[in-house]
């Protein structure tokens, strides 16, 4: 038996197209992949943006509603001397200072975190907080801000109606027109500073500040920081009744306490 080897020329062999079909069906595969890959990558970068959207804006709302709900127990408070000392909280709190679970499952621990409002540190001394700084410009009439209010904002009101697991944190302190160095005391007018005369007027009598941090899913946070004041013009709280809507209304029909006659909120100023 002989075999023949037929060996092909070059030029025969370059215009041979066997296995190009596979070279092609090859690159479609891989730029359909590619493709598939971008577009699932688009959705699911949108799908977190849209996430993160909804996670602030519930959040936001909720630091709003926990400012809304410390105002109705700080109107029932006659003397605000012991909401600044720390005697007085609201009745929004979730147990005892301490460690807590955040939506995201990163822990907070509220004594911490107080620090950290106070002065910047996990720990203050009155000296740390009495320094001037550019966030705390007031020395002695730095805020020394007291936890007051905290709790998942499911638990804002008795009827369940909320389903959200925001945490929100409300701290009130002194507020910054103060000119007493005594920050645990609302505007003191006995001249005990030696910066007024007699009779000693305080700007910052009958006015507080106020800081709601929430806590929302995803790491979502956000801060509100509001101003409230009080004064004994009846004027204004009918004014301010209105504002608050029908619904305040139909509780002071219900002799709830809500505000006490004469010392009407009329003022509040809000920065996020």
């Amino acid at each position: 038996m002989q075999i023949h080897e037929i060996r092909q020329a070059p030029s025969g062999r370059l215009g041979d197209e066997r296995g190009v079909a596979l070279i092609i069906a090859l690159l479609s595969m891989l730029f359909l992949t590619a493709l598939g890959m971008a577009l699932s990558l688009t959705t699911m970068t949108e799908r977190r943006i849209s996430s993160n959207y909804r996670d602030g804006v519930e959040t936001v709302y909720a630091a709003d509603a926990g400012v809304e709900r410390v105002m109705q127990d700080v109107l029932t408070v006659p003397d605000w001397n012991r909401i600044l000392d720390g005697t007085t909280t609201s009745s929004f709190v979730d147990g005892a200072p301490g460690q807590r679970m955040l939506p995201n499952g990163e822990q907070i621990d509220l004594i911490q975190a107080t620090a950290m409002v106070r002065c910047g540190k996990t720990t203050c001394s009155d000296a740390d907080i009495d320094a001037a700084t550019d966030d705390r410009p007031w020395a002695k009439n730095n805020a020394r801000w007291q936890l007051y209010a905290y709790g998942s904002i499911n638990e804002l009101v008795p009827t369940a109606t909320v389903t959200s697991n925001v945490y929100v944190i409300v701290w009130i302190g002194d507020d910054p027109s103060e000119n007493d160095d005594f920050p645990l005391v609302d505007g003191d007018e006995s001249g005990a500073s030696g910066k007024c005369g007699t009779p000693c007027k305080n700007p910052g009598r009958g006015v507080v500040s106020m800081i709601a941090h929430a806590y929302g899913p995803s790491g979502a946070r956000r801060v509100i920081e509001a101003t409230l004041a009080r004064t004994d013009t009846t004027e204004i709280e009918r004014g301010y009744t209105g504002q608050r809507g029908q619904d305040e209304q139909n509780r002071r029909a219900r002799k709830a306490a809500v505000q006490t006659p004469g010392k009407a909120l009329t003022n509040s100023t809000l920065t996020f």
